[in-house]
């Protein structure tokens, strides 16, 4: 059964990732070189140089058979995924900052969107796309002239309840979401295609 991510070796690390780095310990298969950084690197480029390393995030669930299901601890800002009650992977977490609070309980996958866009959330841009406010609340901060709202990417999204889901985003290394539960790109990518509409999801403080 593999691990993944996979094995790698500092000269197979991507161009982003190794301005990063000072050192790589190819033999940590935790170590990946899409995730060597909580803020991870996405879209065309890091998102973050200053981010704490991931050494968390890892799956070996392929090949494991069993009704998948996902608990989440906001405390240890972690994500566990299980099948058939074995545990396969972990993902490191960034959830809902103070007053935006990430809802505890038991849910559900209600559904899941690969290439959702937030309607709330994002940027006023130009006609040229250029963000001239970025992120603004959609309704409460005001649209300057000749702007238009651009709703943030919210890639392999799963919806859990009301406007919270997993999806893949910035991990700054501390709740900084407004609400969701945001995911390495490689964990939440793992977590798309491992869960269903009525996977089981539980949110515990």
């Amino acid at each position: 059964m593999a691990r993944f991510p996979f094995r790698i070796c500092c000269s197979a690390l991507v161009t982003t990732t190794a301005l990063f780095l000072a050192a790589c310990d190819e033999d940590d298969p935790r170590l990946s070189a899409q995730t060597q950084y909580l803020g991870g690197v996405y879209g065309n480029g890091p998102v973050s140089a200053s981010a704490p390393q991931d050494t968390v995030s890892y799956w070996d669930g392929d090949g494991v058979s069993g009704s998948p299901s996902v608990k989440i601890k906001l405390s240890e800002q972690r994500a566990y995924f299980y099948k058939g009650g074995q545990l396969v992977g972990i993902s490191q977490l960034s959830t809902g900052r103070e007053g935006l609070n990430t809802p505890t309980g038991s849910f559900r996958i209600i559904d899941k969107d690969k290439d959702h866009v937030s309607s709330k959330y994002g940027d006023y841009v130009d006609a040229a796309g250029n963000v001239v406010v970025p992120n603004v609340e959609l309704g409460k901060d005001p649209k300057p002239p000749g702007t238009h709202f651009k709703g943030a990417s919210m890639p392999y999204y799963m919806h859990i309840v009301g406007g919270v889901g997993m999806h893949a985003g910035y991990l700054p290394g501390y709740p900084a979401s407004h609400g969701c539960i945001r995911m390495p790109e490689f964990m939440a990518e793992t977590f798309f295609r491992s869960v269903s509409p009525g996977t089981p999801v539980t949110i515990t403080n």
